[in-house]
């Protein structure tokens, strides 16, 4: 068997809340790249103003690495990484940290857990999450969609105090309404595929508990939140890039994209999301079940008497 054994005794609130928060920063490191491409695919094609008809345009995921690579250097493969573990450390540990909490509060600590008390707790984390994040995130979204030749803030911090100066505390909330609806779609259909797919294959002794297993559960949860989750995902982050006064509501933002570009454009960038959510659930998930054991494992060592 590869990795930590499964713990006898159940990991707490808190090793969950740490465990999730650092396995999916570790999971941003590795897939931030594509999280990029996919950013500026899902923003190409949102305005015709001649700055933006100098921007590169980009072909594919792999295509837009390429360019970006050529025409701005690999650094901008990484413009709003600090962002974006900012957001990780406190979206994760919430999202997925408590879900397994909140599951239990939804079903009063009974053994046997629904689908609806599953999709319930997806809901309520994904949104709390939201909360709590949101800042971080419109930071990132804008910070990978710059180039040079309309770049915005200097940096991290610069941007947390431009974006509050120039459109007041309610822009770094700005598409807070299409995050809460995102995150209740993606929470709901990562964490309760993943939930599924993983209690199935335990419980047809198809597979036991370790790597293989949660590869597999981690890459059915990627592919199916990508596919349901795409349009909300592209008018988020259309809607949190965009100037004040270009859209006037996420709904607006959504029946211009309609009107525009047709019915496809709400699902611009969908091979670097599956990519991107694809690899980012492996990494993320299959982390967090061999932290929780280790930080299980030195718990019990540190408790242990000498």
């Amino acid at each position: 068997m590869v990795g930590f054994k499964p713990s006898d005794v159940p990991p707490t609130a808190t090793v969950k809340f740490l465990g999730a928060g650092t396995a999916a920063c570790i999971a941003d490191l590795i897939t931030f790249p594509l999280d990029t491409a996919k950013v500026r695919l899902q923003i190409q094609g949102e305005t015709r103003s001649a700055v933006n008809q100098q921007v590169a345009q980009y072909k594919g995921v792999f295509g837009t690495i390429a360019t970006m690579v050529r025409t701005e250097g690999p650094r901008s493969l990484y413009n709003g990484l600090v962002a974006g573990l900012q957001r990780q450390m406190s979206f994760a540990s919430v999202r997925i940290g408590l879900y397994d909490s909140v599951k239990q509060f939804y079903t009063k600590g009974s053994e046997h857990v629904g689908i609806g008390s599953r999709l319930l707790a997806g809901c309520t984390t994904g949104a709390m999450a939201v909360a709590v994040a949101q800042p971080t995130d419109v930071v990132k979204v804008r910070s990978q969609a710059r180039v040079k030749s309309s770049r915005r803030y200097q940096g991290t911090l610069d941007a947390y105090k431009t974006i509050a100066k120039e459109e007041g505390l309610k822009g770094l909330w700005k598409g807070t309404s299409p995050n809460v609806a995102r995150n209740a779609i993606v929470n709901c259909t990562e964490l309760v595929t993943y939930d599924l797919i993983k209690d199935t294959l335990l419980k047809y002794d198809l597979m036991t508990d370790n790597l293989p297993c949660h590869f597999t559960s981690a890459f059915g949860a990627g592919f199916c939140t990508t596919l349901i989750a795409s349009p909300v995902d592209v008018v988020k982050t259309r809607y949190m890039n965009s100037t004040p006064g270009q859209y006037g509501s996420a709904v607006g933002c959504a029946l211009s994209m309609l009107r525009k570009e047709g019915p496809l454009a709400f699902y611009k960038g969908f091979t670097p999301s599956f990519l991107r959510l694809g690899s980012w659930n492996v990494v993320m998930f299959v982390t967090y079940e061999q932290l929780k054991r280790a930080m299980m494992a030195a718990r019990r060592s540190w408790e242990a008497p000498v």
